[in-house]
Order: C-alpha cells, then sequence, then structure tokens
C-alpha cells in the first residue's frame, strides 16, 4: 500500500467514527483529518494532507499560505465547489461529504456566502449596486419587499449609500468590492468566505475592504474567514491561521493589553498547532536558525519539550 492509500485509509477510518465529543457541533468551521489528492495523467498530488481546523461562530480569521500549500483546495472544499478525498469537514453544521447537488446549491446560496479577487466574478458590471445584491436575493427566493429594502440597508451599513443606484463600471475598484462584500452578505449567510479579497488593490483602498469585512462580522455576527497569501493581512484580524503542505502549522492569535497607566497596546502571540495526531509543524525560521534536518532529538521537561538538533558527536553527521 502507496503512502497515499494510507493517507485515504486514515482519514476514512476518521470519517467513519464519530467526531471529536462537542467540536463538530460547537464550531462554525469544522475539519478532521481532511485529505484532497488530485490525480493528473496519473501523477497523484496531495494538496490536504490530513488537515485539521476550527472556527469558532463569529471569527474574523484569516487563513495564509503560499502558493501550493492548500488554501485554495480547502477554500473550494469549504463554499462546496469541490469535496474532499477523505476525513471531516462541516460548515454551520452541514456536513460538506455528504450533501447532495440540491442541497449543495441551496448551501452556497444560504449558508456562505462568496467573495472572489476579481471583481468580475462577484459582479454584474452593467447592473446598478442595488440590483446587484438583489439578483442573489431573487435566486433564492426573498420575497420583493426584501429585494428592495435589504440593498440600501447593506449599503449603508458599509459605506456606501450613495452608491445604490449607480452602475458597478462606474465605481472605483475598492467601491466594487465593497459591494461584492454587500452582495456576499445579501441572504444573510452564517459564513463569508473571502478569496484574496485585496489582491487587486492598493493598501488605502484594501483598507476600506478590511473595514467593510470587519463590520459584516460585527453588526451582523457573520463568521469571516479571509484566504490570502498576503501576511499583512494579520493586522486585520484577531487570528491568523498558517498553512503549510496542506496541513495548519502555526497560528497567531493577537489581543489588546492595557498598562497600568490605561495605555493600550496590541500583542501578538505565534503557536505552532498540534494536530490530533500529535504532528507539529516548526517555523521556517527556527529549522533554518538551527540547521534542522533529516530528524530532531526531543526531551520532555516538567513544563515544555526541548528540540535539538539530531546530529552530534555520537551521530553520524546526515547525507547531503
Amino acid at each position: 500500500m502507496s503512502a497515499i492509500d494510507d493517507l485515504i485509509a486514515a482519514s476514512r477510518a476518521t470519517a467513519a467514527g464519530p467526531a471529536p465529543a462537542g467540536l463538530a457541533d460547537t464550531a462554525m468551521i469544522y475539519c478532521d483529518r481532511l485529505v484532497r489528492i488530485f490525480s493528473v495523467s496519473g501523477v497523484e498530488t496531495q494538496a490536504l494532507q490530513g488537515l485539521d481546523l476550527q472556527v469558532q461562530a463569529g471569527e474574523l480569521t484569516a487563513l495564509v499560505g503560499a502558493s501550493g500549500s492548500g488554501k485554495s483546495t480547502l477554500l473550494n472544499i469549504l463554499a462546496a465547489l469541490d469535496r474532499p478525498t477523505g476525513g471531516l469537514a462541516s460548515v454551520a453544521g452541514r456536513d460538506l461529504l455528504t450533501m447532495g447537488a440540491r442541497e449543495r446549491l441551496q448551501y452556497r446560496r444560504r449558508t456562505v456566502g462568496f467573495l472572489w479577487q476579481q471583481t468580475s466574478r462577484n459582479l454584474l458590471s452593467h447592473l446598478t449596486a442595488a440590483e446587484n445584491i438583489a439578483l442573489p436575493m431573487s435566486l433564492a427566493g426573498a420575497a420583493r419587499a426584501a429585494r428592495r429594502s435589504k440593498p440600501a440597508e447593506l449599503l449603508d451599513l458599509l459605506g456606501l449609500g450613495e452608491c445604490a443606484g449607480r452602475i458597478v463600471a462606474e465605481l472605483s475598484g475598492g467601491q466594487q468590492q465593497r459591494v461584492a462584500v454587500a452582495v456576499a452578505l445579501a441572504n444573510q449567510p452564517q459564513v463569508l468566505l473571502a478569496d484574496e479579497p485585496t489582491g487587486e488593490l492598493d493598501s488605502e483602498t484594501a483598507e476600506g475592504v478590511f473595514a467593510a469585512l470587519r463590520t459584516a462580522n460585527a453588526e451582523l455576527g457573520v463568521t469571516v474567514l479571509i484566504v490570502t497569501h498576503d501576511d499583512m493581512v494579520s493586522e486585520h484580524v484577531r487570528r491568523t491561521i498558517a498553512i503549510r503542505d496542506g496541513r495548519i502549522s502555526t497560528e497567531v492569535l493577537r489581543r489588546t493589553e492595557t498598562d497600568e497607566e490605561g495605555r493600550e497596546a496590541e500583542v501578538a502571540q505565534e503557536y505552532s498547532v498540534l494536530d490530533r495526531a500529535g504532528r507539529l509543524q516548526l517555523p521556517g525560521e527556527y529549522i533554518g536558525a538551527l540547521g534542522l534536518r533529516d530528524r530532531v532529538r526531543l526531551a520532555l521537561e516538567p513544563d515544555h519539550v526541548g528540540v535539538w538538533p539530531g546530529h552530534d558527536r555520537q551521530d553520524p553527521e546526515p547525507r547531503p
């Protein structure tokens, strides 16, 4: 049996059994040992390699990773645009592995909103901002009164009230992307998935889009997951999750602390993520600084685990 076969078997064994008590029921986004394998011309590629992820309701979170890390594959699965090969995945209590075609369509219309990087995929340029927002509502069967009132409410919330009757093609790039946020919110989704939402914008304009996402999160309570390759996104969220080689590797949690004189400061703490199988990915800069390769030595201390390069005078030098 190949390594890929072993991975699929392990993930399917997990899927066959119950999820850890309470986790799948309480987390808005829940993935357990998620696997996605692509096969092209007989060559198999592991895009997701037993990924574990939990995002709680109401969180504003960024998922950061380089090209090929698996972040886009994960986003497509969460959006019900693709199916995993094995493991468990649920959003808002909906099992993404067992949904049929009709259920997946309703899921995309009502449970999740999606924000693409390219505005041409989010909006119809010949319609007004309000008409763009009303369109997904019409497809979902919303009442006519709601289709008339909701677009203005969302645009006002995002600071775009004056754009309601304007043709989208006449708006700036930043305005278009904020209108796209409103479109993604049109059917009151529980989760908003954003794929590189500021990838085509300058930093000043991008700040307006992040402000819109923060407003949606704070005012509407929607859970927001931003997927990007840009580490600077971390400054706009409380939790940043890094994905590497198809697994979650590290998280950065930010909080605001107040000193004795009442001054506030943001504090960020980075954590390596231990998955359910006990696997741990060390940050690349740590590996490089200590020359870690091939194997490492471990020592269990009373309050921590020590990690050292695995080769010393008693050990043969690792092969180049």
